[in-house]
């Protein structure tokens, strides 16, 4: 099934690109570089010209330890720059927790909401989504980000791939209840919270069963720490996040082959190239959304 969302190059195959704008000062990755409207609205047309499908607005950075911004700055963060974007004609998704940011956003012009809370962080979220009739992203979490990755959150008793499946089925249950329709759902395995670096890999290398529910499947690995960590110094130290782009585009193209409905990145260019690469030696005429 495929979500109703306008994309470019219909047919096209391999996965969507979901080109990532952090309109915030403390991102892991980039906290600080686009944080003014100006610089968000100029990096987001950036990124469509670098081949970017959609464009994932957010204003609340969701790193390890950030600090909650109140509502109010966070629309008054998302809602300008997603207004300009859509009205420039890019495909919006933005990048909340709340409700009332989603509501606004959708009205602003954003087609997609991604809730990394898979809507357990404001019950009304999928109230929203239902009416609006948005796409609506349902990550894994379990926890914000002040206290994810304590034991107690990144502790699955039947291991990890299990628990992210059956979670993540409880919260489609909950949503389609309130009357988010089938058609309307994509699921996010949640690379990253509440899980250790062990578990990401655990959970990429079981990816067929969060597919298995039967939904289109986005993946979020760009700049992890997971990464980092992978790539560590003789002595330990995690690689930089702005040296990951390698790793992450590597990850980015096996995902593709196995046919993830989209991909979550920041280094867009390098993923679209790689991406045409792969067409180019044969990848399958029909696969992903596009």
């Amino acid at each position: 099934m495929t979500p109703a969302l306008p994309l470019p190059t219909p047919g096209r195959p391999g996965p969507v690109v979901m080109g990532i704008v952090n309109v915030t000062p403390d991102s892991f990755s980039d906290g600080g570089r686009f944080a003014s409207t100006e610089l968000a609205l100029a990096h987001g047309a950036d990124l469509v010209a670098a081949g970017a499908d959609l464009l994932d607005v957010g204003g609340e950075s969701t790193r390890p330890g950030a600090t909650r911004p109140v509502p109010a700055e966070e629309l008054d963060r998302v809602v300008p720059v997603i207004t300009e974007l859509a009205a420039q004609g890019a495909v919006v998704s933005v990048d909340t927790m709340r409700a009332e940011v989603a509501a606004a956003s959708v009205a602003a012009g954003a087609h997609v909401v991604n809730d990394v809370s898979g809507g357990l962080a404001d019950p009304e979220m999928f109230d929203v989504v239902a009416q609006t009739g948005a796409v609506l992203v349902l990550m894994h979490w379990r926890a914000h980000s002040t206290e994810m990755q304590r034991g107690t959150f990144t502790h699955y008793p039947s291991g990890v791939v299990e628990g992210v499946r059956a979670e993540l089925a409880a919260r489609v249950e909950v949503a389609l209840a309130a009357g988010v329709r089938e058609e309307q759902l994509v699921l996010d395995p949640g690379l990253g919270f509440a899980k250790t670096a062990e578990q990401n890999w655990e959970l990429l290398q079981g990816l067929g069963a969060v597919e298995a529910l039967g939904f289109p499947v986005l993946v979020g690995a760009s700049r992890k720490s997971f990464l980092g960590s992978l790539l560590a110094a003789p002595d330990g130290t995690p690689r930089p996040v702005d040296r990951r782009e390698h790793a992450g585009v590597a990850l980015s193209l096996l995902l593709a082959a196995r046919g993830v409905w989209g991909l979550r990145v920041h280094d867009v260019e390098a993923t679209v190239d790689a991406l045409d690469v792969w067409r180019r030696l044969g990848a399958p005429a029909e696969g992903g959304a596009r």
